[in-house]
């Protein structure tokens, strides 16, 4: 009886140790989503969230590593149960002000509201509770072994997955076809919205892109955030009409001016396969233009800004 008192604890502390692991890497497999979705909180810059959701991923890591590796039990312990109670905390506050979106504390895996995740974490420091009297393991140069296991998981996280600010491969710095561009925004159907005048954001998707999904989620955070007009914003899609009711849900986007444009082949050509391509307008005038990994969410708050 003794004997398996003793291992149960041992036993737990691994298992838990091993999802914390599945976990962090489930978050690095849907890391755009888990990025938007800190930034959604606007506790934090856009360019920073990037960083906090690998800081979040990386403590995740290395607290699972610890748990299972049985060595620096009061740190892993205390340390598990206040990251459980820091997300607890956020959790709370996503409940009470209505949010009923998944906190991707599994990724899309296994998606969680914020009241189906408050008590995923309070059972989970029930448990941690169990261990509380785990027999501790050391060896020597334990230290040195967790300082190289925070700087492999660091190095590892943003090898595999670099925050978007740091990355360039994927920001080409030209998207469109002036020309071609141009003309789209002077012809039906694009052209009846007259978004030759003022001040406008012009998005080129395409129904069933992911990229596109996401890049539409960061814009209407934005512009519900620093409230922008609604008004000046236009989708022009590729695709169907079921498509861009999908697209609207899926994203989680605001609803804005949609057009179906039906000319693949010109719209290709238009932004040369780049999806998604947003423009920003001043009378015409080509002032930025973005795709998923490039926008600036400072660049984006002056122009609308500034008269």
């Amino acid at each position: 009886m003794t004997k398996s008192k003793n291992i149960f604890p041992l036993v737990l502390k691994v298992l838990l140790g091993i999802m914390f692991v599945v976990s962090a890497i489930l978050k690095i497999v849907d890391m755009d989503k888990f990025e938007v979705y800190i930034y959604s909180y606007h506790f934090f810059s856009l360019n920073f969230s990037f960083l906090v959701a690998r800081a979040a991923i990386i403590a995740e890591l290395v607290l699972g590593i610890g748990l299972i590796s049985l060595c620096f039990h009061k740190l892993m312990w205390w340390g598990s149960m206040a990251m459980l109670a820091g997300y607890t905390v956020l959790l709370t506050y996503a409940y009470f002000i209505g949010r009923t979106d998944s906190c991707h504390c599994f990724g899309d895996f296994l998606p969680f509201n914020p009241a189906q995740s408050i008590l995923k974490n309070v059972i989970l420091m029930a448990l941690f509770a169990l261990c509380y009297k785990a027999k501790n393991y050391r060896f020597r140069g334990q230290w040195p072994a967790l300082i190289g296991v925070v700087i492999a998981s660091t190095a590892a996280i943003f090898l595999v997955s670099p925050p978007d600010n740091y990355t360039t491969s994927y920001n080409p710095d030209k998207y469109l076809n002036d020309e071609l561009f141009s003309q789209m925004l002077s012809e039906p159907p694009v052209g009846e919205y007259h978004l030759k005048e003022g001040k406008q954001v012009v998005c080129l998707l395409s129904t069933s892109c992911d990229f596109c999904q996401l890049a539409a989620h960061k814009l209407s955070l934005m512009q519900q955030y620093y409230g922008f007009p609604a008004e000046n914003i236009t989708y022009v899609f590729m695709g169907s009409e079921e498509g861009i009711e999908e697209f609207f849900k899926a994203s989680e986007s605001a609803r804005y001016r949609a057009v179906l444009y039906l000319d693949v082949v010109n719209l290709l050509k238009i932004n040369n396969g780049n999806f998604p391509t947003i423009v920003l307008l001043d009378n015409g005038n080509i002032v930025h233009e973005y795709g998923l990994r490039n926008m600036k969410e400072e660049e984006i708050k002056e122009f609308f800004v500034q008269p």
